[in-house]
C-alpha cells in the first residue's frame, strides 16, 4: 500500500503522476489518501484503474493552469518593465502635493488643506481626498526628500536683474551648462 497525506503531494506534474500510476498498477499496489475530497483506499485494478486515469487528467489540467499562471506573470513583468505598474491612479498628484506643501508652510492644518484639494481622475474625480491620503502623501514626499538628501520644498524663485552679481550656485550651474553645450556641439 502506498500512503499519501493529500492528493497534491502525490506528484509534481502530469508526467510524474502517470508514471507513478503505471508503477502502482504494474505492482498491484493500492493507493491510500488521508485527507481531501478523495480520502480513501484505491485498488489499481478494476474501478481503481479508472481513478488513476482521472488523476492523470487532473494532473495535466493542473499543469496547464500552472503554465497559464506563469505566462501571465511573465507578461505582467514585461509590462511593469515598460513603466506601467497598473493599480489605481494616485489620488494626490504632484500639483496637489505642491499646493498642499505651500498651504502647510503657511500654517494651514491638514484637514483644511484636504478640503481645498480636488481629485482630478478616477472614480472619485471632483471629490476631496481623505485626510489620511493627504497625510500619507505628505509623509511619502518627506521620506523621498530625505532619501534623496533634498529639501522637501523647492526654494522660492529669485528674480535676478542682469546687473546683479551671480551667487556661486548660479555661476557653477552656468559653467556646467555651457560645458555640456560645448560637448554636444563637438560630438556632431
Amino acid at each position: 500500500m502506498f500512503t499519501v497525506h493529500e492528493l497534491k503531494r502525490l506528484a509534481r506534474n502530469a508526467a510524474e503522476l502517470m508514471t507513478l500510476s503505471a508503477e502502482l498498477q504494474a505492482g498491484g499496489i493500492q493507493l491510500e489518501l488521508f485527507t481531501g475530497p478523495l480520502t480513501g483506499i484505491y485498488d489499481p485494478n478494476g474501478m481503481g484503474a479508472m481513478f488513476f486515469a482521472v488523476l492523470a487528467v487532473l494532473a495535466v489540467a493542473g499543469q496547464i493552469e500552472r503554465n497559464d499562471i506563469r505566462e501571465k506573470t511573465l507578461e505582467g513583468q514585461v509590462t511593469a518593465a515598460k513603466g506601467n505598474h497598473g493599480g489605481r491612479p494616485k489620488v494626490i498628484d504632484d500639483d496637489m502635493l505642491t499646493f498642499a506643501l505651500a498651504l502647510q508652510d503657511k500654517g494651514a492644518p491638514v484637514p483644511v488643506i484636504a478640503k481645498k484639494l480636488t481629485i482630478k481622475t478616477g472614480k472619485n474625480a471632483g471629490r476631496h481626498p481623505s485626510v489620511a491620503s493627504l497625510y500619507r502623501a505628505l509623509a511619502e514626499a518627506e521620506q523621498a526628500a530625505a532619501d534623496d538628501d533634498l529639501p522637501i520644498r523647492p526654494r522660492p524663485a529669485r528674480i535676478r536683474r542682469p546687473d546683479d552679481p551671480r551667487i556661486p550656485e548660479e555661476a557653477d550651474l552656468r559653467e556646467r551648462l555651457q560645458a555640456q553645450v560645448l560637448q554636444n556641439t563637438e560630438g556632431e
